[in-house]
């Protein structure tokens, strides 16, 4: 009784009583009197009052707050802009982290809503999806009272830790960097408080995409490589996924040899996992992101041949409706005939993947990699015809035709 009277006033910081066994038996036999603010941590325990306890019903009681329990307040206020609403968003979900009070009715309730945002992150552009994800964020604020058993505070971090790092993936694609990398450092503190292995590397191998498109690449490597020690090589898809995100950094870097080995070890690990968790989740690795990977290592290391081939057969595994995945697997492509001296089919090729894809998919991060296109063009070609007119479709906006 005493461990849990402490255990429970551990939340609620250095006022908070800490009494030990011979001292509830005194209060138990009446030789003393509890302060006030036992009282109150006493009757929050016993879910009772203080003349139920025993104590005088005029006993004076203190009511104890949490250090701490401030909550996410993710709802709109006036004047308040998107942009502030993820910042308090990010911190309160921050101060939170180790806060939760959940019935195992509402915990599956949860996960299940989670997991639908997984699936419609996949085809649903960034700036509605990010509504979707806050609001997530709000629930789990309204049900994150009070420190509950360790079992029901990891599957909360774990959905913190999913939810962040989807809103940093989306920040990401906006093109808002400084945010987005504030929410994968979120991310990663709720993942590492759920004490969950695969989780902990996921979120550090999903956070390398950050320097791996806006650099520096190192931290990519940096990131992917540390994602890889946690899950100490344990075939998995995560520690595939980790591979294949490091031999895409280290090619980009110009480290052939050390991109071809990653890609080996990729290929192996994901050859050994086989087909595993369901491809329409944006947290699971399946085939065609395993090949959407290997592209990007290809391309950088300038085996174009092989990289149209892998292009083609990851285009053939996308359903209909889809995010960006193949839009950048096109670029890819356009690189592919930059480097192979083919200067108007590059061209070509990107504008008509910027052109052909949703207005509200024509985010930064696709308007970024096709920049790479012309940054590919033999450098007499950059100021040609096609060049000029990719550059024009690069300045309209979205949606312009």
């Amino acid at each position: 009784m005493a461990e849990n009277l402490r255990i429970l006033g551990a939340g609620y910081g250095d006022e908070a009583p800490k009494p030990d066994a011979i001292q509830l038996g005194y209060w138990e036999t009446g030789k003393n009197h509890p302060k006030p603010v036992t009282v109150g941590l006493l009757c929050s325990f016993y879910k009772s009052t203080p003349d139920e306890l025993g104590f005088a019903s005029t006993a004076a009681v203190k009511t104890l707050v949490p250090s701490g329990a401030a909550g996410i307040q993710v709802g709109s206020t006036p004047g308040e802009s998107f942009g502030q609403r993820l910042d308090t968003a990010r911190r309160e979900t921050d101060r939170t982290l180790a806060s939760a009070s959940v019935t195992p009715a509402q915990l599956d309730l949860l996960d299940e809503r989670v997991g639908w945002a997984r699936h419609q992150y996949l085809y649903t552009p960034p700036a509605p999806i990010l509504e979707t994800l806050l609001s997530l964020l709000a629930d789990i604020d309204d049900l994150a009272g009070d420190r509950q058993p360790a079992a029901v505070q990891v599957r909360l971090s774990e959905l913190t830790a999913i939810l962040a790092t989807l809103i940093a993936d989306a920040l990401m694609k906006l093109g808002d960097l400084t945010r987005s990398q504030a929410w994968y450092g979120t991310a990663r503190a709720a993942a590492d408080d759920s004490g969950n292995v695969e989780l902990r590397a996921r979120v550090r191998a999903q956070a390398a995409m950050l320097p791996f498109y806006y650099g520096p690449l190192e931290v990519a490597v940096t990131l992917t490589r540390e994602a890889r020690m946690i899950t100490r090589g344990r075939p998995s898809a995560t520690t595939a996924f980790a591979a294949a995100a490091e031999a895409r950094a280290l090619a980009k870097l110009g480290d052939r040899y050390d991109a071809q080995r990653a890609l080996r070890l990729a290929a192996d690990l994901f050859e050994q996992i086989g087909p595993s968790g369901d491809a329409d989740d944006a947290f699971s690795f399946p085939e065609r992101r395993f090949l959407l990977y290997r592209s990007g290592a290809l391309t950088a290391i300038g085996d174009t041949a092989q990289a149209r081939r892998v292009q083609a057969q990851a285009l053939e595994l996308y359903p209909t409706k889809t995010g960006i995945d193949p839009a950048l697997l096109q670029l890819e492509a356009a690189i592919c005939s930059a480097l192979d001296h083919l200067p108007t089919d590059a061209c070509d090729l990107a504008g008509s993947a910027i052109l052909t894809i949703l207005p509200a998919h024509q985010t930064p991060i696709l308007r970024a990699r096709a920049h790479e296109v012309i940054r590919a063009l033999p450098p007499p070609t950059r100021s040609s015809r096609p060049a000029r007119e990719l550059r024009e479709i690069l300045a309209l906006p979205p949606g312009t035709r």
